[in-house]
């Protein structure tokens, strides 16, 4: 199909669109915007088209998908409109009331947990957790480097496993 076949049969069929797109978007503005954004797909995969089928349902398939890829777009994206007058607070980065009491039973609850594992597990443990590299504790341990990590590794193995019984 010549390309100046296509424009001619897609001037016929655009009034029939834009009533398309008007049921679609119920706003005369997207609708405008969703025939032309159909106009350019058309026109850009017009070799696609199969000379001798319905041109009018080709175009409402392509205007019906691409209304339905921009909604679900719009839909990922969920712009907040917040229409109070202090609109700089959204922002702040601050919150206005902290609370520590949840977080503070959480860290009570993992030192309990921690006092009740043997002492040659949870000491390579803590230090490890301070900042200590492996062959740091076993030079202040005075035990082998493998030693350290297995001990390290049953140490967070029984934490694990005590936090999930709890949960």
């Amino acid at each position: 199909m010549s390309q100046l076949e296509f424009t001619q049969q897609y001037t016929a069929l655009q009034a029939l669109l834009m009533n398309f797109a008007l049921k679609l978007t119920k706003d005369e503005e997207a609708a405008r915007d969703l025939v032309q954004d159909t106009a350019l797909k058309a026109y850009k995969y017009r070799k696609m088209y199969q000379k001798g089928t319905n041109m009018g349902a080709w175009l409402m398939t392509i205007m019906r998908n691409t209304f339905i890829n921009d909604y679900r777009k719009r839909k990922r994206r969920q712009i907040l409109n917040d229409s109070t007058s202090n609109n700089y607070l959204l922002n702040s980065g601050s919150s206005s009331v902290s609370n520590t009491g949840e977080l503070q039973i959480a860290i009570e609850e993992v030192e309990n947990i921690l006092n009740k594992i043997d002492d040659w597990a949870r000491i390579p443990l803590l230090m490890h957790v301070e900042g200590y590299k492996y062959d740091e504790i076993a030079q202040e341990l005075e035990i082998p480097l493998g030693t350290v990590k297995s001990r390290i590794y049953f140490a967070r193995k029984q934490l694990k496993a005590r936090l999930g019984e709890r949960a």
